[in-house]
């Protein structure tokens, strides 16, 4: 512990408006064009955030046969219109980026092992898609070890991605118009900025709080697959691994100063709650993740969370754009709504006094009391 505050004390020492829309109708569903009902904002100073889970564009290693199509440029074209317009977008790297080659991990349980490298060049599907912010603490950061964290940091920043979440890098400073937003990620993984010291998180959420306008927190917790689809409000043990305590850790880093909290790594969708007027989503699923990671059923669900807050954070509105993953393709709409029915049911059961309503069709709304 002391070792790890220490890091982190040295660490810490050491892009706005957009009117908020509710969809309709999709630009690939029929080959009809997306149809806009706004709904008004509040004022002209709001913020739109947008958050997905899990990326993972296609791997070089073992091979190039785990890498798709066309070079991957066709994967995020179908979401990249709503993703483009938010003030900050949102999403989980797993694995690398690195074209060269590499020394992989060695797994404890082999039968659980997977390793991603995606090719350098991959990195712009990022940027024409609007996806701003990513977060690189996750179990997969460190599938090519110090050279591979390295690589994806160096790659990252020349594209002008902000990122966060490996040791060295804990957290990013940034400014969209006149708004300056800090980002911090945490993972239970090595590498990364441990999930389960909380005093070195709290002190890192604080520092952003001091200097920021908003302040975005990713968490990569909780057991993963369909079986653990629930919010214990318990550390969560898979594999032998304490995954942390999803539900506890979003709070805290809310009383420490977080303005929303973006949860992945479960690879299936959780619900969703309200905490001090700020948005908690607890998992986002999987959204882009081509090659050998499940999308059947529930695991395929990609939803595309919206939300909408004054400039301080304070939750006014949001809207979850459902979307599905089928092997060997990316995040297509689903006019049936499948990812916003899923987390309004599970929000109902995990939080049934949550201040949020969540519609079928997605949208979300406070409750009057």
């Amino acid at each position: 512990m002391t070792r790890t505050l220490y890091l982190v004390t040295a660490l810490i020492a050491g892009w706005s408006f957009y009117n908020f829309y509710s969809y309709t109708d999709y630009a690939t569903i029929g080959g009809k064009k997306i149809v806009n009902t706004p709904v008004p904002s509040d004022s002209l100073s709001n913020i739109i955030l947008m958050g997905v889970g899990d990326i993972m564009l296609g791997s070089n290693y073992p091979s190039g046969d785990f890498l798709p199509p066309a070079g991957g440029k066709n994967l995020l074209k179908a979401v990249a219109p709503i993703l483009s317009r938010a003030d900050v977008s949102f999403g989980n790297l797993e694995g690398v980026i690195m074209s060269e080659s590499g020394t992989p991990k060695q797994c404890k349980q082999p039968n659980y092992c997977y390793v991603f490298k995606s090719p350098d060049e991959y990195v712009q599907h990022f940027v024409d898609a609007g996806i701003d912010l990513l977060s690189v603490a996750n179990n997969h950061t460190g599938d090519f070890g110090t050279k591979g964290r390295m690589h994806t940091a160096e790659v990252l920043s020349k594209a002008g991605i902000q990122f966060a979440g490996h040791e060295t890098h804990p957290y990013t400073i940034f400014k969209r118009g006149t708004v300056t937003y800090g980002f911090c990620a945490f993972a239970p993984n090595a590498g990364t900025v441990s999930i389960l010291q909380t005093e070195a998180a709290i002190a890192i959420i604080k520092k952003l709080q001091d200097s920021c306008d908003i302040v975005i927190v990713s968490m990569h917790a909780g057991a993963e697959g369909s079986r653990y689809n629930h919010i214990t409000q318990k550390s969560e043990i898979f594999l032998g691994e304490n995954r942390g305590n999803p539900y506890s850790f979003a709070r805290m880093a809310i009383d420490a100063g977080a303005d929303i909290v973006w949860g992945h790594g479960p690879h299936v969708v959780r619900a969703v709650d309200l905490y001090k007027n700020r948005f908690i989503a607890y998992s986002m699923g999987n959204f882009a993740t081509y090659g050998t990671i499940n999308t059947l059923g529930k695991t395929g669900f990609a939803p595309i969370i919206e939300i909408e807050t004054d400039r301080t954070g304070n939750f006014i509105r949001g809207k979850i754009h459902s979307a599905l993953q089928q092997k060997g393709r990316g995040p297509f709409w689903d006019s049936t709504y499948k990812a916003a029915k899923e987390i309004k049911r599970l929000t109902e059961i995990d939080f049934p006094k949550s201040a949020l309503i969540v519609s079928e069709k997605g949208e979300i709304r406070q409750k009057k009391f």
